[in-house]
């Protein structure tokens, strides 16, 4: 096995888990909203698991990669040029999921929790389109509603100062409602931005190594057994 064949192996177990890790951090929240919500969209929490940034971007859209990658360990279609090329081809699918998936759970902490905004309860205040994204000012994403000492929506503050920030910097615990849908949105949509992330440092790193197997080639002997 070349070093093209290892590296596609070890992507396809890495993709794996990182594939079933955002579809049950997606569906967690969907189930709480299901048992707590009087209807499906509703939430109190939060509303932006319903874009599936874990099943649909993180999931479904990792498969393809998924699947030829693995093939690489059991001598199968990544173990020649073709295969190699489909991988990384199949892997530019992953790049977008997980670019997907990064862009929704950015977007959700930004917001905050439905708890931390005036419209609570409301769909409205999870609206995702690239018209918002183009609207995204880095410094807003301070994450105030999560350090703040009570829950805030990030429109409350029009230019804070560090001084300000630092002071107010609380950390919130589970004893009230308020801290536990803080907690939970937090944690969930943060997992999801870090399985984005990771995502697509491998489905890069996959093209790349997809592309130096076509140029290359692979290990002789598995050609043959190919």
């Amino acid at each position: 096995m070349t070093c093209c064949e290892g590296w596609t192996s070890c992507n396809g177990f890495s993709l794996l888990i990182l594939i079933l890790l955002g579809v049950v951090i997606n569906c967690i929240p969907l189930g709480i909203s299901l048992v707590e919500a009087d209807s499906t969209s509703q939430n109190p929490i939060s509303c932006y698991e319903w874009w599936f940034p874990g099943i649909i971007g993180a999931g479904l859209m990792a498969i393809p990669a998924t699947t030829m990658s693995l093939a690489a360990r059991k001598r199968a279609c990544c173990n020649n040029k073709t295969g190699m090329f489909l991988s990384s081809l199949f892997s530019v699918i992953t790049v977008i999921g997980a670019v997907y998936c990064m862009l929704v759970s950015l977007q959700a902490l930004l917001e905050g929790p439905l708890i931390c905004n005036t419209q609570a309860n409301s769909t409205v205040t999870c609206e995702f389109s690239l018209k918002n994204l183009s609207k995204f000012d880095p410094e807003s994403f301070n994450l105030l509603w999560f350090f703040n000492g009570t829950c805030v929506s990030p429109t409350d503050f029009k230019n804070p100062t560090i001084n300000n920030m630092v002071s107010n910097w609380k950390i919130p615990n589970s004893n009230s409602e308020e801290d536990r849908h803080r907690i939970f949105h937090f944690s969930v949509f943060m997992s999801l931005l870090l399985v984005g992330i990771l995502e697509l440092l491998f489905g890069l790193s996959q093209i790349l190594i997809g592309f130096l197997g076509c140029l290359c080639g692979v290990s002789q002997r598995r050609s043959q057994i190919v």
